[in-house]
């Protein structure tokens, strides 16, 4: 699994390094020392409080793509058959699924808890009035 800095994980949760430190201090992320002494905390538990949290991460950079819509998030869920596979990502507050063959999955190495960034293009766009 991967284990993520503590600069990385406020990052992906749009918060404070010292915000995450609090929440690893009051017990609602887990953490650990890596090698090098430095904190770091499992993907799968960052997925895990970042379902919980409203505030979305900056997607960063993306280099030759068309698609102007991207939302950097993390892995909470794959779930995969034969041929396809079904991955739920959590951008801060926006839950984003996508299908897509179960080949891409397993070279992109998705697993709950991996970073990934979505990119969004879609031929229409429905809006409506609550």
């Amino acid at each position: 699994m991967s284990q993520l800095r503590i600069s990385e994980v406020a990052d992906l949760l749009g918060v404070s390094d010292d915000t995450v430190r609090r929440m690893v201090d009051n017990g609602r992320l887990p953490a650990t020392k890596d090698d090098s002494g430095r904190l770091v905390a499992d993907g799968a538990d960052v997925a895990r409080v970042a379902a919980g949290l409203a505030s979305p991460a900056s997607p960063g950079p993306v280099t030759d793509e068309s698609a102007r819509n991207r939302m950097r998030g993390i892995v909470t869920r794959v779930v995969k058959d034969t041929v396809m596979a079904q991955v739920e990502l959590q951008c801060g507050p926006f839950r984003v699924v996508s299908l897509m063959s179960r080949e891409a999955v397993d070279e992109l190495g998705l697993e709950p808890g991996s970073v990934a960034i979505a990119s969004i293009k879609a031929t229409n766009v429905i809006v409506g009035i609550p």
